[in-house]
C-alpha cells in the first residue's frame, strides 16, 4: 500500500480483567519507564546538547552504557522507547522555545531588518545556535555574511531570550508505555509482553484476536490495559464528493453552513449541564479540601484521614468525567460524517482558530465553558476526517466574519446568538451571518 494512498490512524484493544499481580507489574515498567525520561530530560534538556539531539541514535548509544537500565532492571524494549519518546519532547520544548524568541524578534521594535535575518537565520542552524549559547567560536552564517549588525549584542540577546523560556521537561505520568514488536507475542487470544526475568512473558488475555507487528503504546486502567496500536489506513476517494461549503463551527451550534444546513444542533445541550455538573463537584471538593487541612492542623487526625478517604478520591469522578466526554466526542463525530455524506464536499473553507483575547477579563462562567469548549477538538477530527476522505480543507483569516452584515457590509449587531443589521435590517443567526461571510471573503479573494 502506497504510503501516499495510506494515513495512520489509532485503533484500540482492550484486555480482560486482569489479576493484581500483573497491574503491579505494568505500574512498576510504566513507573521505570518515567524515571528514564526524566533521566533524559535532566542530562540532555541543557544548552550543551541541542546539537546532539539528532539523530537520536547518538543519545540512545550513550544510554546504553551509563548504567540506569541495569539498575531499574528495565527490558531493553521498554527503555528504549521510554528514551525516543524523551528526546522527541525535548525536541518540542526547544520548537517551541524558538516559536517564542521568534515572535519576540518579530514585535521587538529596537532590532533592524538585518538584525532579525541574522537571528533568524541562527534559531534555524542548530550547529550555531548551540555555539552562541555556549559561548564557542562558530563561521557566520552565509546569510549574514554583509550585515551591518552588532553580533556580540545580539548573540547576547539570544542567550538571554533562551534562559527566559527554556525549561527543563518533567513527567508525573506513570500509567503508560510503549512497547516495541520484538516485546510481544501472541498465543491463545493474549498478547504476551515482555518480563524483566529473561525469557518469561506476561500474559495479557485481550477482548479481540487482532495481531499487530508495530510499537503499542500500552495504557494502565483501573484493572485492565487498553492497547493504542498506530495503523495505515486506505485514503478513500469519493467521486460524487464535487461541493464547496463555507463553515462556521460554534459552541452552540457545531456546524453551521452558508447554505442555512445545520449539524450538531445544540451542542451546547449536551456540554453545558455537563460543565455545571463539575462546577458543582469541585466546589465541594474544595470545601472538602479546606475542611481536611482544618482538622489536619487542629490535630484531629482521624477525622482528616475520614474526610480523605471517603470525599476526595478521583475513581468514580474520573469514570464519570470521562463517560461524558466520550458521549460528546461520539456526538462530534457522528455529525461531521452525516455533514460529509449529505453535503459531498471537495473542499471545505473555515476560518483560522482565533486565539482568546488576553486583555480582556472574562467571568468564572464563561471560563468554565471556554475551558471546556470542544472548537479544539472538532477542528481536529475535521482536518483528520478531511485528510481521511481526500477533502480540501482550506483556513482563512477570520477578520470581519463574525461583525460584518453579509447582506450589506455594514457593522452589524450582535445579540445573544443573533445578528442584527440596523443599515439593511438584515436578521440572522450569528452562526449563519458568519458562514456566508466566509463564503463571500474566500470567493472575494479567489476571484482577485
Amino acid at each position: 500500500m502506497s504510503s501516499e494512498n495510506t494515513m495512520t490512524k489509532v485503533v484500540w484493544q482492550y484486555s480482560e480483567r486482569l489479576p493484581e499481580e500483573t497491574m503491579e507489574f505494568l505500574r512498576g515498567i510504566a513507573f521505570d519507564c518515567c524515571k528514564t525520561k526524566n533521566y533524559v530530560y535532566e542530562k540532555y534538556a541543557g544548552v550543551k546538547s541541542l546539537n546532539s539531539l539528532i539523530p537520536v541514535y547518538n543519545i540512545l548509544n550513550e544510554m546504553r552504557y551509563c548504567g540506569l537500565r541495569e539498575s531499574l532492571n528495565l527490558p531493553a524494549v521498554y527503555y528504549e522507547l521510554a528514551i525516543v519518546d524523551a528526546v522527541a519532547d525535548i525536541k518540542r520544548n526547544w520548537g517551541m522555545v524558538k516559536n517564542k524568541i521568534g515572535e519576540r524578534i518579530t514585535f521587538n521594535k529596537n532590532l533592524s531588518d538585518e538584525d532579525r535575518i541574522y537571528l533568524r537565520t541562527v534559531l534555524k542552524l542548530n550547529t550555531i545556535y548551540t555555539a552562541i549559547l555556549n559561548h564557542q567560536k562558530y563561521d557566520m552564517p552565509k546569510n549574514a555574511v554583509g550585515l551591518d549588525i552588532n553580533v556580540a549584542q545580539l548573540n547576547n540577546l539570544l542567550r538571554r531570550l533562551t534562559r527566559r523560556y527554556l525549561t527543563q521537561p518533567k513527567t508525573e505520568r506513570t500509567d503508560s508505555f510503549r512497547i516495541s514488536p520484538n516485546g510481544y507475542s501472541y498465543k491463545d487470544g493474549a498478547i504476551r509482553i515482555v518480563c524483566r526475568i529473561p525469557r518469561k512473558r506476561i500474559v495479557l488475555p485481550l477482548k479481540d484476536n487482532r495481531v499487530f507487528d508495530r510499537q503499542i503504546q500500552v495504557q494502565i486502567k483501573q484493572d485492565f490495559v487498553a492497547l493504542a496500536v498506530p495503523v495505515a489506513t486506505r485514503i478513500r476517494k469519493h467521486d460524487d464528493y464535487t461541493n464547496t461549503i463555507y463553515l462556521y463551527i460554534g459552541n452552540k451550534d457545531m456546524l453551521t453552513l452558508s447554505n442555512g444546513n445545520v449539524y450538531g444542533e445544540q451542542l451546547d445541550i449536551l456540554v453545558n449541564p455537563e460543565t455545571e455538573r463539575l462546577t458543582r463537584k469541585n466546589q465541594e471538593r474544595r470545601r472538602m479540601y479546606t475542611a481536611l487541612e482544618q482538622n489536619a492542623k487542629s490535630g484531629n487526625q482521624q477525622k482528616a484521614n475520614h474526610i480523605e478517604s471517603n470525599n476526595l478520591g478521583r475513581l468514580k469522578y474520573d469514570k464519570q468525567k470521562e463517560k461524558e466526554r466520550r458521549k460528546t466526542e461520539t456526538f462530534i463525530n457522528a455529525e461531521i460524517n452525516k455533514m460529509f455524506r449529505l453535503e459531498k464536499p471537495e473542499k471545505i473553507i473555515i476560518t483560522k482558530p482565533v486565539i482568546k483575547n488576553r486583555t480582556k477579563i472574562y467571568c468564572r462562567s464563561v471560563n468554565r465553558k471556554l475551558a471546556r469548549s470542544f472548537r479544539g477538538y472538532i477542528r481536529e477530527r475535521l482536518a483528520y476526517k478531511c485528510k481521511l476522505n481526500s477533502i480540501e480543507l482550506v483556513e482563512i483569516n477570520s477578520k470581519g466574519t463574525g461583525s460584518t452584515c453579509s447582506v450589506c457590509g455594514a457593522e452589524g449587531t450582535r445579540k445573544g446568538i443573533e445578528f442584527i443589521c440596523e443599515k439593511c435590517g438584515h436578521k440572522s443567526t450569528i452562526a449563519l451571518n458568519s458562514a456566508r461571510n466566509i463564503q463571500i471573503k474566500y470567493m472575494t479573494k479567489s476571484n482577485g
